[in-house]
Order: C-alpha cells, then structure tokens, then sequence
C-alpha cells in the first residue's frame, strides 16, 4: 500500500524521481516502517521517503537535491545500530547503500581491498580468508552488518584488543557530503599531511556524510591461533584474570568474558561446550608464532590457576575453536532462551575497575527488579550488559531505562566513557554533557558543521540539542529520551 503523502512529501519523491529510477524510491507503508527503526529502544519515526542507493552518482544526486530542497538525510546500512543512530528524524529521505554491495579489489601486495558500504563485514571477511588475509574488526553482528555502518560507528568486536577498532583498519574513505560535493579522506600513505580528516570521519555516525568507497588495511592470517576457555565460580575471579593477563605483559587478540545466565542461554541455544554451572567464563585467544603462542597459553593457563579457575580447557581443533567462538558471536541471539527483549547496553571503563563496576551492575539489576546478564570485551573493558525483559509487563520499559542510565552513570564514576563501539546516537546524547565539557561540545559541533554548514546529514544525533546547530534543531522531531 502506498502511504498517502503531504506535498512536502510529493515534491521530494518528484525531485528524485528525476534522478533515480521508481524502484528505487519507495514510499509504501512497509519500506517507511522498515526505515523507521533500528535494532534499538528509540521509538521509530516514519521518513518522507525512502532511497535504494544503487552507484555513486546516486548518492551524489541524492545529497544534491537534499541540499537544494532543505530536506535531512538519514543515512542506513543494516539497521544493526542499537544506539538510534539510523532512526530518521521526520520528513527525512533515508538513503540505503545496502545495494552497494560489490567488492572492488582486493590488493594482496600493498594488504587493501576496496569496498562499497553495503558490503557485509563476514561477506568480505570469508572473501579475504580464502586468499590468506582478513579483516580484522568483528562486531556480533558481523553476519549482517556492513562496512559503511562499521566506518560509521568506529566498530570493534571481540579481536579489536589485539588489532584495533574500525578506525585502525581504515585507509581512505571516498564520501558525499550534503550538496553532493565529494572528498577524499585519507590515502595510502601512512602518515599522509594535513589534517586528519579521515580519522574525524570515522565514528561521525552519518553526521558527517555518507561513505561510497571505503578502501581498509587487511590482515594476514596468523600461522598458529590458539583458544582456550577458562572457568570460574565467579565473575570477580574472571574479571581480575583479564587484568593480571594484560599486567603480565601478554596481549591476546581477544577475551571474552561471559556470566552464568548467559552462559546456560547459550548452551540451550547452539550447545557450545560451556560449563553451565560456572559462575562465569572467560574466552581467551591467542595467535602469532608457535613458540611464542605455546610461551602465552603456558602463561596464561598459570594465572588462570592463580586466579581459581575451576577449569582450563583449549579448544584441540578448529571445529572446537569455531564452536566456541559461535557460542560467544550467538549470545545476543541466546538472550531469547530467557525473555523475549533485551536492551543492550555499552559502556568502556577501566580494566582495574571491572569488577567493581560488575557489581554495581549487579545491584542495578537488584534495584530496578531486572534481570542483567553480562558478556563483553574484558580486554578492554568494554561492557555489554544486557537487561532482559519482557516490554508486556506494565512499567518494565522505564525501569528498563532507568536502569539502563544508571549503568551509564556507574561507567562514567569508575572513569569510563559512554560508548566503546555502538556510538551516541540518541541513545547517549543526554549524558554527552556529562563527560565533555561545553567548550568540547561546541568545538564538535564546529567539527560537524565544517562538514555539513546546513545540518541535514543525520540531524538530532550524537550531540545534545544546547550544542548542536540551531537548524538541526528545527529540522530534527526525535528528542533524546523518546523511548519504546
């Protein structure tokens, strides 16, 4: 069915009807519903329209006729984002790039690939694998999100302790900004003059432009990789594990830590090996050269007996190894097994806090009546506590926020930050205030504006209304704080 318009609404589709073709422009009711969301709590907000973004040019006529009709532009990929970042504002034109999914090159001497933003992240990650590289950040959701989201968010995963987020793998990014001027942002050379913009792009959540070419850094593959999963009666003991790791000098590509209720919901959901009785446990992989990865697993397992672990394992093949790690990449999926929503939360606090800060997780959970789960990067001390719910209880969804902003709050009072992978959005923006002082925040803004002097690219997002520029204000009709 076809939504019935306002002429607003009609003199968009006319102008980029004239651009693009009728399929690629959608206006029925299911594509703006699609559109209206992401994977997070914010409530979704219909676009005007939205854009099957098929080629470069088409980006570029987009923008332009954005620019020249005073209309916002939401960029989207997946729609994995759990921070409101792909949520539009109202009568915004949602550009998609999902259709640009094509992998340009891949240059096995000089260790690149090129990339349209549609391209997902285990699409090319499988691509590489086959010729002896990979491409090193993994977010769960590695099996639908795509790069132009990863570059969007500055993207980590499990294995960016050892190699880096997103922004460490990006070389160069070819983007359309509002009006449809097009830049160049970064190069091959590694420590190119200037400015750098590139690095300013990256975790610019769509506010910035939007990417048509991203060109990344590939990985050869390790010759020896090595996973062992570590026991504990408790999650103190798992938590203090990670750190005496690190403090031994030891940096694997990753550690995961996981707690006893996500655990058994994993166990029901793949059956992955996990002890179902411990109280957490901690996954911990390490690569590089033989000797030094048998040096690292003798080490490791020594401090995990120091630390009580009440059982060492190492994966004896790959097929155990990518059983583990499938129970670790399925556990957002697991949280099912126990109620039918979650929120998902991320923060970054130190590793020497984890434990503390663990608990007081836990007494959130205890004071709003919630059930909390954990799994999270512990190597560096990225948190993901999930709050599991079911939204047909009468006044759950607040409680669920409630909890959610003190888990924040907790984060920032152990010296964290907001956000180490999923971003502000609308999520965050109301504790920006509480982290960046106003002289920071205006000095994003300049950043954002220097970029985009109309505030259309992705308006109302990241920044709080008081420091972001009075025409995103009046364009934007999603207020931090509107929550499902």
């Amino acid at each position: 069915m076809r939504r019935s318009g306002s002429r607003g609404v009609d003199r968009v589709e006319r102008a980029l009807l004239t651009v693009l073709r009728p399929d690629q422009v959608k206006t029925d009711d299911a594509s703006l519903r699609v559109a209206a969301r992401d994977a997070s709590l914010v409530r979704p907000t219909p676009p005007a329209v939205v854009c099957l973004a098929e080629s470069h040019d088409d980006v570029v006529a987009m923008m332009t006729i954005a620019a020249d009709l005073g209309v916002p532009v939401v960029p989207r990929g997946a729609g994995t984002g759990l921070a409101g970042g792909a949520v539009p504002s109202g009568g915004a034109i949602v550009v998609s790039t999902a259709r640009m999914n094509r992998v340009l090159d891949v240059d096995r001497d000089n260790g690149s690939a090129r990339v349209q933003p549609g391209v997902v992240n285990l699409d090319l990650d499988r691509l590489l694998r086959s010729t002896g590289f990979h491409f090193s950040p993994d977010p769960s959701s590695q099996q639908v999100c795509t790069l132009g989201g990863n570059v969007a968010n500055n993207s980590g995963g499990p294995h960016c302790l050892a190699y880096g987020v997103t922004s460490a793998h990006v070389l160069a990014v070819r983007v359309v900004l509002v009006g449809g001027e097009v830049v160049d942002l970064g190069g091959d050379d590694p420590e190119p003059c200037g400015l750098d913009l590139r690095g300013a792009f990256i975790g610019g959540e769509g506010t910035l432009g939007i990417a048509t070419e991203i060109t990344v850094a590939i990985t050869p593959n390790p010759p020896v990789t090595r996973t062992l999963l570590l026991a504990y009666a408790d999650m103190t003991s798992a938590a203090n594990t990670v750190s005496s790791i690190i403090a031994a000098g030891i940096v694997p590509a990753a550690m995961e830590v996981m707690d006893q209720g996500i655990v058994r919901a994993i166990e029901q959901y793949v059956g992955a090996g996990y002890p179902t009785d411990a109280g957490a446990v901690l996954l911990v992989e390490v690569e590089g050269l033989e000797g030094g990865v048998a040096a690292n697993e003798v080490a490791i397992r020594g401090i995990a007996e120091r630390m009580g672990a009440t059982s060492i394992r190492t994966a004896v093949d790959e097929a155990e190894r990518a059983l583990l790690w499938k129970g670790r990449k399925t556990a957002f999926g697991a949280v099912a097994n126990i109620a039918p929503d979650y929120y998902l939360h991320d923060t970054v606090v130190p590793r020497a806090r984890l434990a503390s800060v663990l608990d007081e997780v836990a007494s959130i959970g205890v004071r709003h009546r919630l059930m909390i789960v954990n799994v999270f990067h512990a190597g560096d001390g990225n948190l993901h506590p999930l709050i599991v719910f079911d939204r047909r209880d009468p006044g759950v969804l607040e409680r669920v926020h409630e909890a959610g902003a003190d888990i924040v709050r907790a984060s920032l009072a152990a010296g964290g930050v907001l956000s180490g992978e999923h971003g502000i959005g609308i999520e965050k923006q109301e504790f920006m205030s509480a982290m960046f002082t106003d002289d920071d925040l205006d000095h994003q803004n300049r950043l954002r504006r220097s970029f985009d002097p109309l505030g259309l690219s992705n308006p109302g997002k990241v920044l709080p209304s008081s420091h972001s520029c009075a025409d995103i204000q009046q364009l934007s009709s999603v207020p931090a704080g509107v929550w499902l």
